[in-house]
């Protein structure tokens, strides 16, 4: 632990070339420089350049790995598992939600062990600030008793890769990282290592008692993973980091761990605090020293514990003389930032609480980009259906809400899940009413294809829209099955939309460009038809246009749009369509064009009412 404030870890790097790195980038170099020789992951914030981290940073050191997107976080995880079980190191990663894609390899993998080194990496989003979950992937660590590190800046993430790695083949277990969107999206000077090359060919032994272990053989394989955790919480190198106080506040010390720890120490120098009070900086959550754990509850009648997003020390540590997130000291959801922390430590210490800037609230509704071709869609399912019942999916396309064309948005595939039960449920009345599910062209292959299959099976009659602009947008344009690309640019196998829609069974297939709001309309009714008609089902439309933010998108055609003096002030534009390229002349009481955010897609054209938007082509 540092000896003054700082949110920089402590370590000798001697004198080794540093980089200002991305936290992710930082882990990504790591894995690379350790010998990784796999590396797989599924694309999500806040851990999506963690793969790109280690595609260049292979390419820039010449070393030989694997590195893939996969379809989804399970098949990522088996796959990077596979590796770890022939005696190879290999590491997956993805966020905190992804984690419960994963859960049922992650959590037998605990069990079975590797033989050579396995890292799960956990991006947790307290706040959350891109996410449908706050949740705490070191409570999943601790569920499937997985051993977890806390590192609390983008070096230590560096650092805590590489333990992480020797820690698992010392104990032949999985180890998690869970760094948090703060540690993932700061930049640090990062100190660069060479490339270790440890030159192990693979070999799988086969042990089907191990590997393909029955119900029966579960339970010495449970005995064996206790045995390995009690080994691991008394390893020395993992007790947590301690700062001693100066004896002003006997019997009372802190425990901290991750961007909390950070947080907590800034926090204490402001309320001159620091160096005053017993402070422990814990870096790995589970399991808890044992030795350190026995000591804390021998010498301390107070303990504090900072921790976010949720209470897996305190709850180690038990009730009683133990405070924090589960007691109520600390608040239960979100950051754990300065503002937060002040109020809380200057209450356990019983100082004076400084006037201190609250949080930042309020900011501008995010909306989709302007020409963004999922715009246009949802104007038309609002508009073709107005009383429709529309589930969606995760992607930039849930701001569909924003247009009042998304009405569910649970997790990833579950708007084709939740279209189908909202069938079933009011076909049990008689009539029902058009319903419409939107996803995403990734998102369908990652969890889309289960249930459509189920649906189709089912006999459930709605419309599906798959929204394909041809990259995954939201987290960083990584590459699709339909593109036939790798994560490492080489060429790959394509899987195309429409065959593989066939194959599961559906039979009313059409494709649309997205822009083309005239023809999605006629095919959005025509495919109404097609669900209500005797041997109707599900009926999917692909509607396609590359997103703005790729080179495909931006070779796109454009036009030149104005509004012309017809415009008759109805806003209809402006607040049914919202797109950014058009703005309100308070002086002449009409909508008008912006022309620095104006990509010239034209789709306003269809949409003013009293046809006062003109477009020709040549923008």
């Amino acid at each position: 632990m540092n000896s003054q404030p700082s949110s920089a870890s402590a370590g000798a790097v001697g004198l080794r070339p540093e980089r200002l790195l991305l936290g992710n980038e930082a882990i990504g170099r790591a894995l690379v420089e350790c010998g990784v020789t796999l590396a797989a992951s599924y694309p999500g914030t806040p851990a999506s350049e963690i793969l790109a981290a280690v595609v260049a940073a292979a390419k820039e050191t010449g070393a030989e790995l694997h590195a893939e997107w996969s379809i989804n976080e399970k098949v990522a995880f088996e796959t990077a598992l596979a590796n770890a079980m022939c005696g190879r190191r290999a590491a997956v990663a993805m966020k905190q939600v992804g984690l419960n894609v994963a859960a049922d390899p992650f959590f037998r993998a605990a069990y079975l062990g590797v033989t050579g080194g396995f890292l799960v990496v956990a991006a947790d989003d307290p706040g959350p600030h891109s996410s449908q979950t706050e949740q705490d992937s070191r409570l999943m660590a601790l569920a499937a008793q997985v051993p977890v590190l806390d590192p609390m800046d983008p070096r230590e993430a560096r650092e805590m890769a590489g333990r992480g790695l020797e820690l698992s083949e010392r104990h032949g277990v999985p180890v998690m990282l869970r760094p948090t969107t703060r540690v993932c999206h700061a930049r640090q000077n990062v100190p660069l290592g060479e490339v270790v090359s440890l030159d192990r060919p693979a070999r799988f032994v086969k042990d089907p008692g191990r590997w393909a272990a029955t119900p029966a053989l579960v339970r010495e394989l449970h005995r064996r993973l206790q045995d390995k955790l009690a080994a691991i919480a008394r390893e020395a190198e993992f007790a947590p980091d301690f700062l001693p106080g100066d004896g002003r506040w006997p019997g009372k010390c802190i425990v901290a761990s991750g961007v909390a720890a950070a947080h907590a120490l800034d926090v204490l120098a402001e309320l001159n605090a620091w160096g005053q009070v017993d402070f422990y900086r814990v870096k790995m959550p589970f399991p808890l020293h044992q030795p350190w754990e026995e000591r804390i509850r021998q010498h301390y009648q107070e303990i504090l514990v900072l921790e976010e997003p949720g209470p897996v020390i305190e709850l180690q540590l038990g009730a009683g003389r133990v405070t924090g997130r589960a007691a109520g000291a600390v608040p239960g959801y979100g950051e754990l930032t300065p503002e937060i922390l002040r109020p809380v430590l200057a209450g356990f210490l019983g100082l004076a609480v400084p006037e201190g800037s609250a949080p930042a609230a309020g900011g501008v509704r995010p909306s989709l980009c302007a020409g963004c071709g999922h715009r246009g869609v949802f104007y038309a399912l609002r508009e073709t259906f107005p009383h429709g019942i529309f589930p969606s999916d995760i992607g930039c396309y849930t701001l569909g809400v924003n247009l009042q064309a998304v009405d569910t948005c649970h997790c990833m595939g579950a708007g084709i899940s939740q279209a189908a039960g909202f069938y079933h449920a009011y076909a049990a009345g008689g009539d029902f009413p058009p319903i419409v599910a939107t996803i995403g062209d990734s998102t369908f292959y990652h969890a889309g294809i289960p249930a459509l299959i189920n649906a189709v099976f089912h006999r459930a009659r709605f419309l599906l829209v798959i929204l394909d602009n041809q990259t995954t947008a939201m987290t960083g344009h990584q590459p699709t099955p339909a593109v036939g690309v790798t994560a490492q640019g080489r060429p790959a196998t394509p899987v195309a939309l429409p065959e593989l829609i066939q194959a599961c069974g559906v039979k009313f297939l059409r494709e649309v460009e997205a822009y083309d709001l005239p023809e999605l309309t006629r095919i959005l009714t025509e495919a109404d038809q097609f669900c209500r008609s005797p041997e109707g089902g599900v009926a999917v439309i692909i509607a396609r246009h590359p997103c703005l933010l790729t080179p495909e998108g931006q070779r796109q055609l454009r036009y030149r749009v104005r509004v012309t003096e017809t415009c008759v002030g109805c806003r209809h534009c402006l607040e049914a369509f919202e797109c950014r390229g058009l703005r309100w002349e308070e002086s002449e009481g009409r909508a008008a064009i912006d022309p620095v955010v104006c990509v010239g897609c034209g789709v306003c054209v269809h949409v003013c009412p009293a046809g006062a938007i003109e477009a020709e082509a040549g923008g």
